[in-house]
């Protein structure tokens, strides 16, 4: 299978990531999102349509 994320996506830090460096990273693709663990940015990520991740995120600021 090929990887969806190609080297040219732009990662960017959680607004939420603390000064530690626990800290979660997301990468526009268009119509999908991937977090990874910036600590280990060759590691695994998670590619979530783009609809789930809004949910997702609403969901958290929402409290649920």
């Amino acid at each position: 299978m090929s990887d969806p994320v190609d080297q040219t996506a732009a990662w960017r830090k959680s607004s939420f990531s603390g000064a530690n460096g626990d800290c979660v990273e997301v990468a526009d693709l268009g119509d999908a999102v991937a977090v990874r663990d910036s600590k280990d940015p060759e590691g695994p990520r998670l590619v979530f349509a783009r609809n789930t991740w809004a949910a997702f995120v609403a969901d958290l600021k929402n409290g649920a």
